[in-house]
C-alpha cells in the first residue's frame, strides 16, 4: 500500500495542489480529496507519480487530476470557490428545520427511547396553543425561504389539537411571510384515526414512523399496551401491526390523489439495536414488503432511556459496520433485480462525493445546531438541537438558548452556545478532522460530543460517530474503486433528487 515515508526521497511538492489521502481498505487504491471536495482514486503507481511530480502532460491521469483541481499548473480557483460555496451557502440562510415537541406523553414504551417520554397521565407535558403560536412567530422570522415545521413528541397524536392549531396558525401567518412552508410529523401511528388522517392529508403533512424490522423485533423493542380486541404484544393490536396498517392506508390515499408512489410514501425509520444486527436481511425484506424505498440505518444514540438500557441495546461499532455492509450489499443485489430501495447514509455521502450536497444537518461543517435547526420544547424552552432538548430532559440544560415568550430570533441564533457549537463543529478547526481525507464530506454532532466526552469538541479518535462515518465512507469508496458499472449506476440513482412539491403549503403573500 501507499507509504509516503518510502517515497520521501523522491517527493516533489511543486506540482500538486492541496490534497489529503487515505488508503481504502480491501483495495489497492489510494483516495485523494481536496479542500473543495473533489476526489480521485489512484492505483499505487498513479499515486507515486502524483506524489513525485512525474505525471506527464496530455496523459489520461494528468487530465483526470487536472479536471478535479489536484494540479497547481491548471488549478481553477473559480471552480473551487463555486464548489465550496455550494457546500457552505447554508451559512447565509438561517435555520430551516424547526422541531415542535407538542407533548412528552407517549403510549408506547421503546427500549431505546431518546425522548424521555412521559406517561399518558402527564398532561403537564403538553404544549399550550399559546406556546405553539409564539414558537411559530419566531420560526417565521428565519431568513431562510424554505421552512419545515416538524411535530415531535412523545407521541404528537396525543396532543393533536395543538398540532391542528399550529398548522392552521402557521398557514395564516405565512400569508404575510411568504415562505415555502412544509409540515412533517413523526408518529408511531397507534393513535391515528380517520378524522386525524383526513386533516393531515388535506393539509399536506408528511408522515414518518418507526419500523425496526420484522414484527417480532419491532414489538420486542416498541411495546404497545394492551388494547381491546388484542393483547398489544405482537399480535392483532401490536405496535408493528398498527403501524403497518396505517402505512398502507396512508400510501393508498396518496395514490388515490394521483401522487407518484415512488415519491409519496410514509417514511419509516430504523433504530439499530444489538438485536437488529443479525437480522439485516429480514429488516430489508420488511421494508421492501411495505413498499418503503429507503432505510436509514441509525445507530443507537446515548440519549434518554438508551443510556439506561445500554447493556441491552448497545454494541461495538465494528459489528454495526459489518451489519451496514451486509444491508447495503443486499440492497445493491435487489436494485440489480429491479427492486428500488436505498440506504440514507449512503445516499447522503454519495451525493457529497458527486458534488450535490443535500445539506443534512448532522453531516455538514459547521453542523446544523442553532444555524440549521432549532427545537422548541413543550414548555416553550428553545434548544439549539433536538439532541440538546433530549439532554435537558435528562437533567443537562447546556443547550438551552432561550424561551419563546421572552427571546428574540436574533438572541436565539446569536446565543453564545450556538456560536460555540459552530466553532466546535467546523471540521477545519478540529484536531484529526482537519487532516482527514473525508473532511469535505463529514460532520460532527456537538450535543453527542458533550454527552460522551464532556466537551462540544469531542475526542475524534474515541468517537463512535467518527468510526461510523469513516467506516461507511471507506465501504462506499471500496465499492466505487471496484468500478463495477452496475453499482455505479445504482449509486447515481440513489443520489437523484426529485422534489416532492405536493408537500409545499400553498401561499398567497399579502
Amino acid at each position: 500500500m501507499t507509504d509516503l515515508i518510502s517515497l520521501a526521497p523522491k517527493l516533489d511538492t511543486s506540482s500538486q495542489a492541496f490534497f489529503r489521502f487515505r488508503n481504502i481498505p480491501n483495495t489497492t487504491k489510494t483516495l485523494i480529496t481536496n479542500y473543495e471536495g473533489f476526489y480521485a482514486l489512484l492505483s499505487k503507481e498513479e499515486f507515486e507519480r502524483f506524489a513525485t511530480g512525474t505525471i506527464e502532460p496530455n496523459t489520461p491521469l494528468h487530465q483526470r487530476l487536472s479536471e478535479n483541481n489536484f494540479l497547481r499548473a491548471t488549478y481553477d480557483s473559480k471552480r473551487a470557490a463555486d464548489r465550496l460555496w455550494s457546500r457552505r451557502q447554508m451559512l447565509a440562510q438561517g435555520p430551516n428545520l424547526h422541531m415542535l415537541v407538542v407533548t412528552l406523553r407517549c403510549n408506547e414504551s421503546c427500549v431505546y427511547c431518546h425522548a424521555s417520554r412521559a406517561t399518558m397521565d402527564r398532561v403537564d407535558t403538553d404544549m399550550s396553543k399559546e406556546t405553539a403560536e409564539k414558537a411559530i412567530d419566531l420560526i417565521l422570522q428565519s431568513p431562510n425561504p424554505n421552512l419545515t415545521i416538524e411535530f415531535q413528541g412523545g407521541e404528537p397524536l396525543v396532543a393533536f389539537d395543538v398540532v391542528k392549531h399550529a398548522i392552521q396558525y402557521a398557514n395564516e401567518k405565512n400569508k404575510k411571510a411568504g415562505k415555502q412552508l412544509e409540515f412533517t410529523m413523526v408518529t408511531n401511528m397507534s393513535l391515528m384515526d380517520e378524522e386525524k388522517l383526513k386533516f393531515l392529508l388535506e393539509n399536506r403533512v408528511q408522515l414518518c414512523t418507526s419500523i425496526d424490522g420484522p414484527e417480532h423485533l419491532h414489538d420486542l423493542q416498541r411495546k404497545l399496551p394492551r388494547a381491546p380486541g388484542g393483547d398489544g404484544v405482537g399480535r392483532k393490536d401490536g405496535a408493528h401491526a398498527t403501524a403497518v396498517k396505517w402505512i398502507k392506508r396512508i400510501n393508498e390515499e396518496w395514490q388515490k390523489m394521483g401522487l407518484d408512489p415512488t415519491l409519496y410514501r410514509v417514511e419509516a425509520l430504523l433504530t439499530t439495536t444489538r438485536d437488529a444486527l443479525p437480522l439485516w436481511k429480514e429488516i430489508v425484506d420488511t421494508y421492501v414488503d411495505l413498499g418503503c424505498r429507503a432505510l436509514f440505518l441509525r445507530p443507537v444514540d446515548p440519549f434518554g432511556w438508551a443510556e439506561k438500557t445500554e447493556r441491552k441495546v448497545e454494541y461495538p461499532r465494528e459489528e454495526y459496520l459489518q451489519f451496514y455492509k451486509n444491508v447495503v450489499d443486499y440492497m445493491i443485489e435487489l436494485n440489480a433485480k429491479g427492486v428500488q430501495v436505498l440506504e440514507r447514509y449512503a445516499a447522503i455521502f454519495l451525493s457529497k462525493f458527486f458534488g450535490r450536497d443535500p445539506n443534512f444537518l448532522d453531516l455538514r461543517s459547521p453542523a446544523g445546531a442553532g444555524i440549521g435547526a432549532l427545537a422548541y420544547n413543550y414548555d416553550g424552552r428553545v434548544f439549539s438541537s433536538d439532541e440538546g432538548r433530549m439532554l435537558h430532559e435528562m437533567g443537562d440544560s447546556s443547550f438551552e438558548i432561550g424561551h419563546v415568550a421572552t427571546s428574540t430570533y436574533k438572541e436565539l441564533v446569536g446565543h453564545p452556545t450556538v456560536r460555540s457549537e459552530v466553532l466546535a463543529s467546523n471540521l477545519d478547526g478540529q484536531p484529526d478532522c482537519v487532516n482527514c481525507t473525508y473532511n469535505p464530506y463529514c460532520g460532527t454532532q456537538t450535543a453527542h460530543n458533550h454527552k460522551k466526552f464532556g466537551t462540544v469538541f469531542g475526542r475524534t479518535r474515541e468517537s463512535t460517530l467518527c468510526s461510523v462515518h469513516k467506516g461507511i465512507q471507506d465501504y462506499l469508496f471500496e465499492r466505487l474503486a471496484a468500478e463495477d458499472p452496475k453499482v455505479l449506476d445504482i449509486f447515481q440513482k440513489w443520489t437523484t433528487n426529485r422534489p416532492r412539491t405536493h408537500f409545499l403549503q400553498p401561499t398567497t403573500p399579502a
